[in-house]
């Protein structure tokens, strides 16, 4: 189990992550939207993982969910590097209900966020234009290459929710353990 504790003027994050789990999680952000997706992402990637953040919602939750995004990096850092015995390459196409998005991942030691998801305005309370601010934080701070990519869909809920299945199915591809891959690049350093 990873721990990575981050504390700022403007949060006090905890997380507790285990790549290979079995999907359990206790989120408490503050950001109800937001808890609900990291739920979604830690079903689906089969890892448990506990994010408990302090942060001034009474501002925004730009913060938050940030915040989060980079504590969460740091801790697939630490669980992942040296890259080793691992697939590397994941991807993953959710649907949910109208909605398909597409994520496409390399655990490259190389922080990158190709992002095109058609959101803005709110879903609830919540400013969905943090979305992309929480893939980027994780992206870089992994780090990892990722390309989101709409494929369909109207409902923002749908479609951010199929974003954070499909990130959460194309890392559980790539961390997948496979013995015979050894360092996973042709220059045999990640």
């Amino acid at each position: 189990m990873i721990e990575i504790c981050r504390t700022t003027k403007e949060t006090d994050i905890c997380i507790k992550l285990n790549v290979y789990g079995t999907g359990q999680s206790k989120i408490n952000t503050g950001v109800g939207f937001f808890d609900h997706m990291l739920e979604a992402f830690t079903k689906h990637a089969h890892m448990d993982m506990e994010v408990f953040c302090k942060g001034d919602i009474h501002i925004d939750d730009h913060h938050s969910v940030e915040d989060v995004g980079i504590a969460i990096g740091q801790a697939l850092h630490k669980a992942l590097y040296p890259v080793q015995s691992i697939e590397r390459f994941g991807n993953a196409t959710v649907v949910m209900d109208e909605a398909s998005v597409t994520c496409d991942m390399d655990i490259s030691n190389r922080g990158f966020l190709f992002f095109d998801l058609p959101v803005g305005g709110k879903v609830g309370q919540f400013d969905v234009e943090l979305v992309e601010e929480f893939f980027r934080a994780l992206a870089l701070n992994a780090p990892l290459t990722m390309h989101l990519v709409y494929n369909r869909g109207k409902n923002k809920h749908h479609i951010i929710e199929a974003a954070f299945k499909a990130l959460a199915v194309a890392l559980r591809r790539a961390a997948a353990i496979n013995e015979n891959a050894g360092i996973p690049s042709t220059k045999g350093v990640l």
